[in-house]
């Protein structure tokens, strides 16, 4: 969707004052969103008036209203043909905003051909308005979700209710005093339009306590100790829909290459994984077929190379559906799971090798081998993904190659690599990422086909760096540690934890956001400090995006529907009879607090270690946190 680039002045008299003051303006610095105002003032996304003032308690108008619209989202396409409205002369000053604003879908008119430039715009529109151009998905019962909202649901108009819903679903809706009062038939001021954009636009700056449906918890936030290991990962998500034939991902020199650019040149050796997840769709008859993803490795060298499979695993979607589970059940044997990404890096995790990969080949010198070769059928109208993920070692360079080819069987070596030497880039291609800096809106984080350096993240979580516990945190309270956190979406501890790239195609991702497939190795020896025995918990959460503290999260009340985590756990810890270890499997709803993985009783002065492990599972959406929570039932 598009962005903001500025904000005019709401007003009919659009003008452009800058200020030096401390505070954007003179009559803001009380008011309840002054930082959301001096933060989009700052970013040149909206101004004032030339006596400095905002005037936040001013209403604003449908006209006004087009023209903030037209330059929050410029580059929104057209979706209708240009009218006329009687009450917009060309002569008005807002005529080419409000027919630009018509075109792009933003707003309609009324009965009788008009537009009522004038009049007052109510808070249930704009928010609709806001809604629309974000693209929200709509919501199956809106009348029944917004009676969980707001006290005043059923003031809300109908043909608002379903963009208002989708808006609240998404945490963007702002009110103040009384955050159950929408108060939807009331006119907007200047003041909660620009709380309304900071919401939108992911200008962490409104005081939470005013965003419907967010639960503020006090809860410390500090960055994950550790880092990223360095061995490389071949890894392979772009595109996600594949489309035609081609190569999805090639590491192999370029030279006598068809497509040059196709073939990233990079040398494998020693320790590597590769990870691949892809979706084949067949939306008419015509387009049913079996797409095999052939992984093929090369050795330039003169001598022979051994190439290991550790381990690894592969599931299509249609071996491991989408279903529904509980948010946390025991997974000891892998029989739980939801989706390909979900089973598959459960194996992993186990450490299984499956029969479809052999556990070891022999590369020939300056020739090649089929590493595997992974049928992805699919019947119309209907999709079907693919997720892999494999351990592997080599003794020697080696080069590797992902492709995608329509065939009723199994294609040869000589037909891969026909099609690496004669191919193109696979398509459909994803969405080409936004420069990280400047942050804006929306940022397209993009979709990953590259190297990424990284393949576990190892960490023993202590109250310091020279420490040797953990400390825990006092009864009541709780301290969290931000788990796979992207650019933009730190929860304020500033730490990033995307792999970097050493080599990608320029149309996709600059690091591997969210670390899909990376392993999460982490240690905790809890200590209770304290004269009584204490009940400590060690918990995964799911809290909303936010940068605007470190010493809070935000969570969800009422909870939604959009899962966010899927994926197995294993936890080792000691209890009274001695050393335990389980596999868990979550589910986790985005901003859901989640439910403990274990819970311990520390006696006064008592050490017990517990360590978390997991693989960092496709489908699933950061940020997540480790929590350490103690109970305020001490005894």
């Amino acid at each position: 969707m598009p962005s903001l680039l500025r904000l005019f002045i709401l007003s009919t008299t659009i003008a452009i004052f800058p200020t030096s003051s401390a505070f954007a303006f003179n009559d803001t610095q009380n008011y309840w969103a002054t930082d959301c105002i001096q933060q989009l003032n700052e970013r040149k996304l909206i101004t004032g008036y030339s006596d400095n003032t905002f005037r936040p308690n001013v209403t604003v108008t449908r006209a006004e209203a087009a023209v903030l619209m037209l330059n929050a989202f410029p580059t929104a396409p057209n979706k209708r043909s240009s009218t006329a409205f009687r009450d917009v002369p060309q002569t008005h000053w807002a005529y080419k905003a409000i027919s630009s604003a018509f075109q792009k879908g933003f707003f309609s008119g009324y009965p009788g051909g008009i537009f009522q430039p004038n009049q007052a715009i109510p808070r249930a529109q704009i928010i609709g308005v806001i809604a629309g151009a974000k693209n929200y998905s709509a919501v199956a019962n809106p009348a029944q979700t917004l009676r969980t909202y707001f006290q005043d649901a059923a003031e809300i108009p109908n043909y608002a209710q379903t963009s208002v819903a989708s808006a609240a679903i998404n945490s963007i809706v702002v009110n103040y005093p009384n955050v159950k009062q929408l108060r939807p038939k009331v006119g907007a001021t200047r003041g909660e339009v620009a709380a309304l954009m900071c919401r939108a636009l992911n200008i962490y700056t409104i005081p939470p306590q005013y965003i419907a449906g967010v639960e503020v918890q006090p809860q410390q936030v500090y960055p994950l100790p550790g880092k990223l290991d360095t061995i490389p990962t071949f890894n392979s998500n772009s595109p996600e829909l594949v489309e035609t034939d081609g190569i999805l991902l090639s590491t192999f020199p370029p030279e006598g290459k068809k497509t040059p650019a196709a073939h990233l040149n990079y040398p494998f050796q020693g320790r590597f994984d590769i990870f691949s997840h892809h979706i084949i769709r067949a939306a008419t008859p015509s387009r049913s077929r079996t797409v095999y993803q052939g992984i093929i490795v090369y050795n330039p060298g003169d001598k022979a190379v051994t190439l290991e499979v550790l381990n690894g695993a592969s599931y299509l979607t249609q071996q491991a559906p989408f279903i529904s589970l509980p948010d946390i059940q025991d997974n000891l044997q892998n029989t739980v799971y939801s989706g390909p990404g979900s089973r598959t890096m459960g194996e992993v995790l186990r450490g299984v090798r499956q029969n479809v990969f052999s556990e070891k080949i022999i590369i020939e010198p300056r020739k090649s081998q089929i590493l595997a070769n992974l049928p992805i059928p699919v019947q119309a109208p209907s999709s079907n993904g693919r997720t892999t993920m494999m351990r592997l070692k080599s003794d020697s360079v080696i080069h590797v190659a992902n492709l995608a080819m329509t065939s009723n069987r199994p294609p040869t070596l000589n037909e891969l690599q026909n099609l690496l030497n004669t191919g193109n880039l696979a398509e459909k291609r994803d969405a080409i990422p936004t420069p990280l800096e400047p942050p804006r809106e929306p940022t397209v984080i993009g979709r990953v086909a590259g190297v990424s350096q990284g393949t576990k993240w190892e960490a023993v979580i202590t109250d310091n760096p020279g420490a040797a516990k953990l400390t825990i945190p006092e009864p009541g309270k709780a301290i969290s540690y931000p788990l796979g956190t992207v650019h933009l979406v730190t929860l304020a501890t500033k730490q990033i934890q995307s792999a970097p790239m050493l080599a990608r195609y320029p149309d996709t991702a600059y690091f591997a956001h969210s670390n899909y497939g990376v392993e999460y190795d982490l240690t905790l020896p809890l200590h209770n400090p304290t004269n009584q025995t204490q009940t400590v918990s060690v918990l995964i959460q799911t809290p909303l995006k936010d940068e605007g503290g470190s010493d809070r999260l935000l969570f969800l009340n009422p909870q939604v529907e959009q899962v966010f985590f899927r994926g197995t756990v294993k936890v080792s810890y000691e209890d009274g009879l001695g050393k335990v270890q389980r596999y868990l499997h979550l589910v986790q709803k985005r901003g859901q607090q989640g439910e403990a993985l274990v819970t311990l009783k520390l006696a006064a002065g008592a050490t017990k270690k517990v360590e978390v492990d997991f693989i960092y599972p496709p489908d699933s959406t950061p940020p997540q946190v480790l929590t350490v929570k103690t109970q305020n039932n001490s005894i």
